[in-house]
C-alpha cells in the first residue's frame, strides 16, 4: 500500500484520533481510507446520472473572520445555470448560513458541491441530492 503524506490543522488531527478511538478504528490511516471512499463515491449513483436532479447545499461560516461570503457570491454567479434560489441568513452572532436549491444534472451539481467544499474556512457543509421527478409525491403530502 502506498503511504501519503496529508497535512491538516492541529485541531482537525485531534478530532480524527478521537473519532478512530472511540469508533473501533485501527488507527487514522483506516478512517482516512473510508472517508475518502464515501467522498469519491457519494455522487456515482447509477440512478442519478443522465436524470435532471434539484440539490440543497447548505454552508456555514465566520462572517467576522473570513471572506467566505464573498467566495459564496462569486460562486452563486460563475453557477447561475444551476443555481434556482439563494438565501443568506445570520445565525448567532458571529455565524453566516448559505443555502443554496439547485436544479441540475449530476456532473453540474457535483462540480458546485466540489467548489463549495473546498473553500476555505466553511465550518460545514450539507447537501442532498434527489432527483427531479421522483418530488412530486413528496409535494402531494400536506
Amino acid at each position: 500500500m502506498t503511504v501519503v503524506s496529508v497535512s491538516m490543522p492541529d485541531s482537525l488531527l485531534e478530532r480524527l484520533d478521537q473519532f478512530s478511538e472511540e469508533h473501533g478504528y485501527t488507527g487514522r490511516s483506516e478512517v482516512i481510507r473510508e472517508a475518502s471512499r464515501n467522498l469519491l463515491g457519494e455522487f456515482q449513483d447509477k440512478k442519478l446520472e443522465d436524470r435532471e436532479l434539484m440539490g440543497i447545499v447548505t454552508v456555514m461560516f465566520n462572517y467576522e473572520t473570513t471572506n467566505v461570503e464573498e467566495k459564496m457570491m462569486r460562486l452563486r454567479h460563475e453557477h447561475e445555470g444551476i443555481v434556482a434560489s439563494n438565501f443568506h441568513s445570520h445565525v448567532g452572532n458571529h455565524y453566516c448560513m448559505e443555502l443554496f436549491v439547485l436544479e441540475g444534472s449530476l456532473d453540474s451539481i457535483s462540480a458546485f458541491v466540489g467548489k463549495i467544499r473546498a473553500t476555505k474556512d466553511t465550518l460545514n457543509i450539507d447537501y442532498s441530492v434527489m432527483p427531479v421527478d421522483d418530488f412530486g409525491p413528496l409535494a402531494e403530502v400536506s
